[in-house]
């Protein structure tokens, strides 16, 4: 672990972050394959961090950082990354006011959900960032996106998973990657910005928050997600011309415990009844079965059109408006627990951390 040397001072650690390190390209150099993890972590945020303005030198909280080994491309990331992260965050949570999670861009939404599950009841702030380009890279936005997570992590009022990027905050279960290249590659489409930088000022809106809707002591569900580690999970996006046997082919595998379907339109099924009698044998069989809707705006009204009539009574949970990240990552933690099939059901219909 590593210590910041900017507020060295800082009276105690309850008064520090915790930045945590898990790789992608904001830490990335190049190498001879391309840009590839890199070490050195700590010292290179500290260099990077005073080459900021005096002014915004002096608004830093003190910090440590862990940097993980091996160093991963997001892409790499599994449920068991997000199980590490969930135990390294609450293994430390009393003795840092905040934490920082560095995170590459293409998996950061998935974590980001993922840990408000694991992490509930937060009553201080989780901010995930990253960059489009490495720390070190000539006009690079990962200098501002680090100091704004870091700025928005010392905020007592934020207290639930967040991701900060491009001069905004969202929250972690309403954020998607929508663009592979752009600066401001995250939105959130259904649901209003948590806080954001204007000029100077980092400012948050409160009455978006949890901090709003939530009360007591935290409560983790730091459950062992080795059992749905291994593709136990799978998502499947419909397609014009799928057939009974393509979707049976997922949903009969003896691994398969769940599935996230994402319809068409407000929840539309092709017309084939042969569909339905696959999905309503996996519901059968004790398989936990949701849908989303393909668009990134809007809900699955199930039964709505006659094209998704049949669903509901077939056993598939609605996803309402949530995002494929919260949807699925909440499919994987209902699925990890030692619970019935009832009361898995019944969570997942229920908003737990505002992701629907």
């Amino acid at each position: 672990m590593s210590q910041a040397p900017l507020l060295a001072d800082a009276q105690s650690s309850q008064e520090r972050l915790l930045v945590i390190y898990t790789g992608g390209t904001i830490g990335m150099q190049p190498q001879a394959n391309g840009l590839s993890p890199a070490g050195d972590f700590p010292e290179r945020l500290a260099r990077a961090l005073s080459q900021l303005p005096l002014r915004d030198q002096q608004m830093l909280p003190a910090y440590d950082v862990i940097s993980y080994s091996p160093l991963i491309d997001s892409s790499a990331a599994t449920p068991m990354t997000w199980q590490q992260l969930a135990a390294d965050i609450a293994e430390r949570f009393t003795e840092h006011r905040g934490f920082v999670v560095i995170h590459g861009t293409d998996t950061l939404s998935w974590t980001a959900a993922s840990l408000a599950y694991q992490l509930q009841g937060l009553d201080r702030p989780v901010v995930l960032t990253g960059a489009m380009a490495p720390l070190e890279a000539p006009n690079s936005d990962a200098l501002q996106n680090l100091y704004g997570a870091l700025r928005f992590a010392t905020h007592p009022e934020l207290q639930e998973v967040a991701i900060y990027f491009a001069n905004r905050l969202l929250r972690g279960t309403r954020a998607i990657k929508q663009h592979s290249e752009a600066v401001e590659a995250f939105s959130s489409p259904s649901y209003p910005l948590l806080g954001e930088r204007i000029g100077d000022d980092f400012i948050l809106f409160p009455s978006r928050g949890l901090s709003y809707q939530q009360r007591g002591a935290p409560r983790f569900e730091l459950v062992d997600y080795q059992p749905v580690a291994n593709g136990e999970v799978v998502r499947i996006t419909l397609w014009p011309g799928i057939a009974p046997w393509q979707l049976e082919a997922w949903l009969s595998h003896p691994n398969v415990k769940g599935a996230l379907l994402q319809l068409w339109g407000a929840g539309n099924l092709p017309d084939n009844p042969a569909l339905l009698e696959v999905i309503a044998k996996a519901t059968g069989e004790g398989k936990l079965i949701a849908a989303i809707s393909q668009c990134p705006q809007g809900r699955v009204h199930m039964g709505a059109y006659a094209a998704g009539h049949g669903l509901t009574d077939a056993g598939v949970l609605s996803g309402d408006d949530m995002t494929p990240e919260a949807a699925y990552t909440k499919l994987v933690h209902m699925l990890a627990q030692p619970i019935s099939l009832e009361d898995q059901r019944r969570r997942f219909l229920t908003t737990l951390v505002g992701e629907r």
